[in-house]
């Protein structure tokens, strides 16, 4: 990371959260974001069919609006997931609603996918360029059919997104990790594979599911039974925690979903179970805490083809990237793995 950025990212953290997430998405529109080095061919992957020049990508909550992927994949990211995008346009839950848990390296947010719905976010994602872009969709708080929500994100985004993810684990719309229980997810993946077999097969576009690291006994368990029968092709783990570990910072109790450093362990246990039930019939995202190469790693062996990231950002800027596919690569090389799909479920 230049020094700069560096400034710069040490600058952004002396506002409001919401405030310096703001700036940093109008710093990128005007072009003033890093620009990442050239890939270690050791990197280079698939998932789920789509090529990725590195398993690092950027996840979504930052560019909820689809206007900086371009600047993000250029700063290294290996692929980038905008959204959480809804039908209709809403303003999200009333601020303070993102804080910072600086001793602990976390973040609480409760921002109620505040964001300015389909038609624009659709008309920015028809102008991208090369690169894996995904579209996190999910249902309008006040939606009187929340699985209709989805299947109208579906349709509208496709052929614009290169892969979808079904979000029904954020803890912060009312109600809508219910969407994960079985019966209703039966409901909601099944109306979503008959709607994208009735859209035009111009190449399947992948769809996951992302789930939540609370899950009850059995959930998993019926998640991954009700994913395959539905024909996904993978799930990410995971969203926020409700959950609060012990923590530093005078924030803890603020209400919302916890993320960050407390998360990677928790996460990543809970990947690792996801991979023991889908036994490689899936494909998974490994999310949750990543702040260094050797926490994508973890995810890696743990069973994840790729890994997602945001938090960390919070605290080290952009060029954070960078400095994770170079440890990422050395760790790789130091076990003998000639390609991150070799060391795929290897731990």
């Amino acid at each position: 990371m230049s020094a700069l950025h560096g400034l710069a990212t040490r600058a952004l953290r002396g506002l409001d959260p919401e405030d310096a997430h703001g700036l940093a998405i109008r710093a990128l529109k005007a072009g003033l974001g890093p620009r990442g080095g050239r890939d270690d061919p050791i990197l280079a992957t698939t998932l789920a069919g789509m090529a990725l020049p590195n398993p690092v990508g950027l996840a979504p909550g930052f560019d909820k609006n689809a206007e900086v992927f371009g600047p993000m994949l250029r700063a290294g990211f290996g692929f980038v997931e905008c959204g959480t995008v809804t039908p209709l346009p809403q303003a999200g839950n009333p601020r303070p609603r993102l804080f910072r848990l600086t001793e602990d390296r976390a973040v609480i947010n409760r921002m109620g996918f505040n964001n300015d719905g389909l038609e624009a976010f659709a008309a920015r994602l028809a102008r991208r360029g090369p690169g894996v872009v995904g579209a996190n969709i999910g249902a309008n708080k006040d939606s009187e059919d929340r699985v209709a929500d989805y299947v109208t994100g579906l349709t509208r985004l496709w052929g614009l997104a290169s892969y979808f993810t079904i979000n029904i684990s954020s803890p912060n719309t009312p109600g809508l990790r219910a969407l994960q229980t079985k019966a209703a997810l039966e409901e909601l993946l099944g109306r979503l594979a008959d709607a994208r077999d009735a859209l035009p097969a111009a190449g399947r576009v992948p769809m996951f599911l992302k789930v939540a690291p609370d899950l009850a006994d059995g959930e998993a368990e019926a998640i991954v039974e009700t994913v395959l029968a539905n024909r996904l092709e993978g799930i990410i783990v995971s969203n926020t925690t409700i959950a609060r570990p012990p923590l530093a910072s005078s924030l803890r109790d603020e209400a919302g979903g916890l993320s960050g450093a407390p998360l990677a362990g928790p996460s990543t246990e809970m990947l690792r179970r996801f991979a023991a039930l889908a036994a490689g019939r899936l494909t998974l995202i490994g999310v949750g805490g990543i702040g260094s190469g050797a926490e994508a790693y973890a995810k890696i062996r743990a069973g994840a083809q790729a890994v997602q990231l945001y938090s960390a950002l919070v605290f080290e800027g952009p060029g954070l990237v960078d400095r994770i596919k170079r440890e990422l690569a050395a760790r790789l090389r130091a076990d003998g793995f000639r390609t991150v799909a070799e060391a795929v479920g290897a731990g």
